[in-house]
């Protein structure tokens, strides 16, 4: 029988590619939830509700691997306090819902791995080459990250091999990234953000898949890994490259930081800043990136 592989987030850009990958590396495949989904063939439906801090257990508890991607996607609004709070519950309660029915029933997984993100180095430009062993940031996005992190901890401290998957922006047809930036460039309208010069950390929605699978599979992985391309990507070369595909130079003005502050608030300091990272951890477990090349990867993406 198959070894069973529950998602939260299942319904999301890199939910539904993973459960593709998954299924075609043999795995069976479960989602939680918000709506009444009929199952299929290939995937089965649990229901959820984070309001009601409602669960049900039994996706839990057939589960032999569960991969956490559930959450608030963290620049489609401004960050108000309230939106700060979403950002952060929508990640937290999920793996306390799984905690509490692993606790109550003594259950035991192969593998929880958790998505958290690149972010946690902080909304800061360096030259520096952040590694896992770089300690988390005290802005928002570093202590979102932290806090995801360590409730994840949890579930480790059950006795269950823990993996956290920090993630880059996304590269991928028709969403992630570029579903935001793409229409812009598309028109002829794209443009720098800021000097340009913050670092844009990146890996292709494929890459990132068989990164989880990789996870699932590979009972020596545990605690974080950073899932980017380190090749040195800034907002600048992105920008020209991405013009570049759609036949232009970029010719508008770049986009000053405080026309970003007034439109985003603070926000803006998720586009405006950006470090480099470092993939060398997640290489050293054998994992090859199948796309190292940001044009290719691009041409990938849109075409």
């Amino acid at each position: 029988m198959a070894q069973n592989v529950l998602l939260t987030g299942g319904s999301g850009f890199i939910g539904k590619h993973l459960a593709n990958i998954l299924i075609g590396a043999g795995y069976s495949v479960s989602v939680l939830s918000r709506s009444d989904k009929e199952n299929t063939s290939e995937i089965t439906y649990y229901k959820w509700d984070l309001d009601k801090n409602y669960m049900d257990e039994n996706a839990v508890l057939n589960a032999d691997f569960i991969i956490h991607l559930a959450g608030e996607g963290i620049v489609e609004k401004r960050w108000t306090e309230k939106r700060k709070k979403a950002i952060l519950e929508s990640r937290i309660k999920p793996i306390d819902l799984i905690f509490s029915v692993l606790e109550k029933n003594n259950k035991k997984l192969n593998a929880f791995i958790s998505a958290s993100g690149v972010g946690i180095y902080g909304a800061v430009t360096s030259h520096k080459i952040c590694t896992e062993e770089t300690p988390a940031a005290d802005d928002f996005l570093g202590t979102t990250c932290r806090v995801w992190e360590n409730a994840a901890d949890k579930i480790e401290a059950l006795g269950i091999r823990t993996v956290k998957i920090r993630t880059a922006i996304v590269l991928g047809k028709d969403e992630g990234f570029l579903k935001k930036v793409n229409p812009n460039f598309k028109s002829g309208f794209g443009a720098v953000l800021g000097s340009g010069k913050q670092y844009l950390p990146w890996i292709h929605i494929e890459d990132l898949s068989q990164i989880y699978c990789k996870a699932v599979s590979d009972d020596q992985m545990h605690g974080p890994y950073n899932a980017a391309v380190t090749d040195n990507t800034t907002n600048l070369r992105f920008s020209k490259i991405l013009a570049a595909l759609y036949g232009y130079a970029i010719w508008l003005p770049k986009i000053p930081p405080f026309i970003l502050r007034i439109v985003l608030g603070e926000m803006s300091e998720a586009v405006l800043t950006g470090q480099r990272v470092s993939s060398e951890k997640i290489q050293k477990t054998g994992f090859e990136f199948q796309f190292t090349d940001l044009e290719k990867a691009l041409i990938a993406s849109i075409n």
